[in-house]
């Protein structure tokens, strides 16, 4: 128990050693904070509508003042980061949870697993996530559950790849011929001891992935694909905010502007886990 102590002791003194990535992490706790408590700080209802503030710049009653149907532009951008990040968290789960263990199969059974699941992961990969996305879209429709599952099933080949590597590395080691030779089932070598074995690289790329994953649910909104209207979104209100660039910059540019920083910082705290998560990064090899 000591031991394990000090190693998580020796992992967040590695991790916030350097002062970037402590940055990304309380951004990312900022981000955190907006969204959970979002019904507490926002100053308005998001979709509450007030023609006759259409369009008002940046003032004391509303900070960054609103948008063409008078709804206030802060407050949306609050209740924007929640959905932003449920997607972004939800879909990158799906998407490990789905090609970790289909990367284990792979790599552990081979054969004509290993060729199925192989050819599956090219044909996706060969489609750009932006254009699959869309396509699964106009198919399934949007919404946040339908956004997170599709951007989930976009992002799964990078897991598969990387978990079957991973486990043919590990596989003929010796803790796992043991495992054979006292009988344990295929499944539970792969749970119980491939798995745990293989997390650290899943866990890095799981982190660089949530950006992403929220720059494509941005990317997919701002072009009408995403989250339907009036719910508040990033990406949406990117959108609707272009028209208003001369009269109005800050309805567009302040959710584009959450969207870099949010992005930025996690993928900053996502090579700090890295490094971290190395030895060789860390000068222990």
């Amino acid at each position: 128990m000591e031991r394990k102590k000090e190693k998580v002791g020796k992992f967040i003194r590695v991790l916030f050693k350097r002062k970037i990535v402590l940055a990304g992490a309380i951004g990312i706790g900022f981000f955190l904070i907006v969204a959970v408590a979002a019904p507490l700080l926002a100053p308005y209802d998001p979709n509450k509508v007030d023609f006759a503030a259409s369009l008002s710049g940046p003032s004391m009653t509303h900070w960054l003042g609103t948008d063409m149907h008078g709804r206030d532009v802060l407050s949306r951008i609050m209740y924007g980061t929640r959905v932003s990040l449920i997607i972004g968290v939800f879909a990158v789960m799906i998407a490990c949870a789905i090609g970790s263990v289909l990367g284990m199969i792979a790599g552990y059974f081979g054969g004509i697993a290993d060729d199925i699941i192989t050819r599956f992961t090219e044909a996706v990969r060969a489609i750009p996530q932006v254009i699959l996305a869309m396509a699964l879209t106009a198919v399934f429709g949007g919404g946040i559950r339908n956004l997170a599952i599709i951007l989930g099933i976009s992002n799964m080949a990078a897991y598969i790849r990387m978990m079957r590597g991973q486990v043919l590395s590990v596989k003929q080691a010796d803790y796992i011929m043991a495992s054979k030779l006292q009988g344990v089932s295929s499944f539970g070598i792969m749970f119980r001891h491939l798995l745990p074995n293989c997390l650290s690289p899943i866990i890095v790329l799981m982190t660089q992935q949530v950006g992403g994953t929220i720059l494509a649910e941005s990317g997919l909104s701002f072009l009408g694909l995403g989250i339907s209207a009036p719910t508040a979104t990033w990406g949406t209100m990117v959108s609707e905010g272009r028209n208003y660039l001369l009269n109005n910059p800050v309805f567009s540019l302040a959710p584009g502007i959450c969207v870099a920083l949010l992005v930025i910082c996690l993928n900053m705290f996502g090579d700090g886990i890295r490094d971290a998560l190395d030895p060789r990064l860390r000068g222990e090899g």
